[in-house]
């Protein structure tokens, strides 16, 4: 399987989730069906993928102003829309999109992390302070003297 699709498969699966916990947090969000639900979220990253990126170049200003505060009235307007768009996938209200896309974001962030998908990576890397010696010369010893 080619990587740019195994990417878009995990970054999916991950909005899929985060949308699936939204529709069980949030009162005013809720979907019919499974292919409903795989639809929206497929749509919604498509939007997020070449819509919002239009959307925060044009509210600049705004965004600048609220201190990037601005990004979830973006955010929720892009999830009402695929509301309106989608048959079986309801979203009531701008204040339930504004809360869903909040509860997208926390959820899908650490989901990102986890694995390493969107640009998101986490590195723990062991020995990656080198510590001086004594003498001030960096040494691989792992005994101190």
């Amino acid at each position: 399987m080619p990587q740019a699709l195994e990417d878009f498969i995990k970054r999916w699966a991950i909005t899929t989730v985060a949308v699936l916990v939204a529709t069980h947090v949030v009162a005013g969000i809720h979907y019919t069906n499974w292919k409903a639900l795989f639809v929206a979220t497929l749509i919604l990253g498509l939007l997020n993928a070449f819509l919002r990126p239009l959307l925060m170049l044009l509210s600049l200003p705004l965004l600048i102003l609220s201190l990037g505060l601005f990004t979830f009235v973006i955010n929720a307007t892009l999830l009402f829309f695929v509301g309106q768009l989608v048959t079986g996938f309801q979203v009531t209200t701008f204040w339930a999109a504004f809360w869903g896309g909040l509860v997208i974001s926390l959820v899908s962030f650490p989901l990102k992390l986890l694995t390493s998908t969107g640009g998101a990576r986490l590195e723990v890397r062991r020995g990656s302070i080198p510590r001086p010696d004594k003498a001030g010369r960096d040494d691989d010893d792992p005994i101190d003297v």
